[in-house]
């Protein structure tokens, strides 16, 4: 299988997808458990989610599970968030907190080794590259990483998550006129909430790449899936009605972030 889905398209935006993948190889499904096997920490329909709202932008979609091994991981499993609760480059456990593996299955370093070669680093050559392309192109580059989670999870968080969670990595991954035009639209968004830099700051892929001096800006955007799915539980089914309504203002998002980088790009 292909591990990476690359779209090409002339803004200077680039949609990353690291979670929507389901693709898991015979070898390593196997070894994971019945509730492994569930997929649950998909970020269900994402792409399906932003698909045609900036017919310009390029996609880069890794087709491979995050339970195969987590795109938006460091490579070196350093934690995102040192001290809380998280799961790492290839996950023990699901966001619950309960174990995805078999009985003595559980990825070992050679299980790492391997799959990065195969899966992470494909994926990542694949994203530098684009990038690359589009600074070139456009004399600068948007990472916008898509994700969603859900709105209730005890072993992640406390309470209910916002629908809209903005991450730059406490403003350094993209300039401030990147994350505040954003701002400006989720903060209107009638019947949602937001936050900026909140439990998520943004993944490893945001971090990695977000260098505003030198043109390259990265923002992850999570999405609640209570805000476009009609239950967070099997079959994670897509919300019709509640997607639409999203996809407003998620074209809003995506267009004010272009307009930006067009003013960015004329200094």
């Amino acid at each position: 299988m292909s591990v990476v889905e690359v779209e090409r398209g002339l803004s200077p935006i680039i949609l990353g997808f690291p979670h929507t993948g389901t693709d898991v190889p015979a070898d390593i499904w196997k070894r994971l458990n019945q509730n492994g096997q569930l997929l649950a920490d998909t970020d269900w329909h994402i792409d399906q989610l932003y698909d045609g709202l900036l017919p310009e932008a390029t996609t880069v979609r890794a087709t491979f599970h995050r339970y195969v091994i987590d795109a938006n991981r460091d490579p070196e499993g350093v934690s995102l968030y040192p001290g809380q609760n998280t799961t790492g480059l290839i996950p023990e456990t699901d966001f619950d907190g309960k174990p995805i593996w078999r009985d003595g299955e559980k990825p070992n370093a050679a299980d790492i080794k391997s799959r990065l070669e195969q899966f992470h680093r494909p994926y990542h050559a694949a994203l530098a590259d684009e990038i690359k392309r589009v600074h070139e192109a456009c004399g600068l580059a948007i990472l916008y990483d898509c994700h969603s989670i859900r709105s209730h999870i005890p072993f992640l968080f406390q309470g209910k998550l916002p629908d809209f969670n903005i991450g730059t990595n406490e403003g350094k991954s993209c300039s401030p006129e990147i994350a505040s035009a954003v701002g400006r639209i989720v903060f209107a968004a009638r019947g949602y909430d937001a936050v900026i830099n909140g439990r998520f700051k943004g993944g490893w892929t945001t971090r990695h790449y977000g260098q505003p001096q030198l043109g390259i800006h990265a923002i992850q955007m999570e999405l609640t899936q209570s805000s476009h799915l009609a239950t967070e539980a099997p079959p994670f089914a897509l919300d019709e009605a509640k997607a639409e309504k999203l996809r407003r203002h998620l074209k809003d998002v995506l267009e004010i972030i272009e307009q930006t980088a067009i003013k960015l790009g004329s200094r």
